[in-house]
C-alpha cells in the first residue's frame, strides 16, 4: 500500500510516519527540505526514539521521499497512485501544497477511479476541511463533482509531542511514548484505512475539543506564564509550584466547560487532566517556552486553545475563568523579537492597548465578561514575577 504524506519534519517522521510504517505502507515524504528528502532516499530508514527512562527505538523502513520544489511532477505522479495522503506541515501551510495536491487528484481522476481519503494531521480544528476548502480553490465546477465522488477529507485529532531537537543523525527523531489519533468515521470513502492506533469516532468534534482544550491549553501554561516568570523550558516551568497550580486550576475550567457541553464523565476526565499534566513534568521531552508559545495571536483566537474554553466556561457556569484568564494575560504580556507574530501582538498593544487589542484578536464583544477578568488577571500575575 502507498501513503503520501507531507511533511517531512519530525511530528512526520516521529509520529505519522511511524504509523503507517507499522500499518505495512510504503510512505513517500513530500517536502521543501531538500537536505531532509536526500537523506530518506539514500539510507532509506530511520529510527524514533520513545523518550522515556526506559528508551525503545523504532526504525521506520520502506519510505522514501520527493522534493515538491524540484519534482513537482513525481508528486503528482505518487498522488495518482496512493492508497492515502496524510499532512503535517502546519496550519499555515496547507493553502501553499493546495494547488499541487489539486494537481495531482486531477491527474489521478483521469486514470484511477478508487476512493481515497486525504487527513490532515495538524494542531487545529477541522484541518482536512480547510485542506479540502483550499484544493477546491484550483479546481473547475465541474471537477468539484468529480472530487466529491472520489475523495474523503475526514478531519483528524493528533496528539504526540515531539519537541524541538537537534541530532548528529539528521533523521533520527525523539518523541513521547504517548500518543492519540482520532478520525471522523463518517467523512471517509470507502474502506476505512486500516492503521493500528487510528482510533475512528461518528463525532469528532468533542474529542477535538477535549485534545486542545486539555494538552494544547495545558501546554500553554508552563510556555507563557513559564516565559513570563522567566524559564526558558517548559520543564523548568512545571517544576514551578505557581504554575503547576494555575495548569491545575486552568484544566479544571477547561474541563468542567467540556463535561457540561459534550458530557464526559467527570471522574475519566479528571484521569485524562492528570495523565497531560504528567507528560508536561517528562523530562526527556522538556521543550523551549519559546517553540510551545510560537503564534500567540492564532493561540488567541475565539476557536482555540484558550479563549474558547474560557468562553464555555462561562456559559456553563457563570463564574470568572480565573485560571484561564491569567493564560491569557501571560499571552498579552509574551515578548519575543524572534517571534513574528509577538511582535506584531505587541505591536498592536502599544497602538491599542491590552482591552482593545483582546478584544481584536479574539473576536469578543467590548462587554464579553472574559475581557473584564483578563484585565484583572493582568494586574494579578505581576505577583508571578520574582
Amino acid at each position: 500500500m502507498q501513503a503520501v504524506h507531507f511533511g517531512a519534519g519530525n511530528i512526520g517522521r516521529g509520529f505519522i510516519g511511524a504509523l503507517l510504517y507499522q500499518a505495512n505502507y510504503h510512505t513517500t515524504f513530500v517536502d521543501v527540505n531538500g537536505k531532509i528528502i536526500d537523506e530518506i532516499n539514500s539510507k532509506q530508514q530511520y529510527n524514533v526514539v520513545l523518550a522515556a527512562e526506559n528508551s525503545e527505538t523504532l526504525t521506520v523502513k520502506d519510505v522514501s521521499g520527493i522534493n515538491s520544489m524540484t519534482n513537482p511532477e513525481d508528486v503528482i505522479q505518487a498522488i495518482a497512485n496512493a492508497d492515502i495522503i496524510t499532512t503535517a506541515v502546519g496550519p499555515n501551510i496547507l493553502a501553499i501544497i493546495s494547488k499541487l495536491i489539486a494537481e495531482g487528484l486531477s491527474e489521478r481522476a483521469k486514470t484511477n477511479k478508487k476512493e481515497l481519503n486525504l487527513i490532515a494531521c495538524e494542531n487545529m480544528v477541522g484541518g482536512s476541511e480547510l485542506l479540502k476548502e483550499k484544493i477546491y480553490e484550483h479546481i473547475t465546477e465541474e471537477e468539484k463533482a468529480v472530487f466529491d465522488q472520489l475523495y474523503g477529507f475526514p478531519n483528524a485529532a493528533v496528539d504526540r509531542i515531539v519537541p524541538n531537537q537537534v541530532n548528529e543523525d539528521p533523521l533520527l527523531v525523539s518523541v513521547e511514548p504517548y500518543y492519540e489519533w482520532v478520525v471522523e468515521e463518517t467523512a471517509i470513502k470507502g474502506d476505512k484505512p486500516q492503521i493500528d492506533g487510528v482510533t475512528y469516532v461518528s463525532d469528532l468534534t468533542p474529542y477535538i475539543e477535549r485534545k486542545l482544550f486539555t494538552v494544547n491549553t495545558g501546554h500553554a501554561v508552563p510556555a507563557y506564564l513559564g516565559r513570563y516568570m522567566g524559564y526558558e523550558t517548559i520543564n523548568e516551568a512545571m517544576n514551578d509550584e505557581n504554575v503547576q497550580e494555575i495548569i491545575k486550576g486552568a484544566l479544571t475550567e477547561s474541563g468542567e466547560a467540556l463535561i457540561q457541553t459534550y458530557g464526559f464523565e467527570r471522574e475519566a476526565h479528571q484521569e485524562y487532566i492528570n495523565k497531560i499534566i504528567k507528560r508536561f513534568k517528562n523530562p526527556y521531552i522538556s521543550d523551549e517556552v519559546t517553540r510551545v508559545a510560537r503564534g500567540p495571536i492564532r493561540k488567541l483566537g475565539a476557536r482555540d486553545r484558550l479563549v474558547r474554553p474560557a468562553s464555555m466556561y462561562i456559559d456553563v457556569t457563570s463564574n470568572e475563568p480565573s485560571y484561564l484568564a491569567k493564560t491569557i494575560a501571560a499571552v498579552l504580556e509574551y515578548k519575543n523579537d524572534q517571534d513574528e507574530e509577538a511582535a506584531k501582538l505587541q505591536q498592536i498593544i502599544s497602538e491599542k492597548g491590552y482591552e482593545t487589542t483582546l478584544q481584536e484578536v479574539s473576536e469578543l464583544k467590548a462587554d464579553h465578561p472574559l475581557i473584564a477578568t483578563v484585565m484583572k488577571e493582568l494586574e494579578q500575575i505581576k505577583t508571578l514575577k520574582g
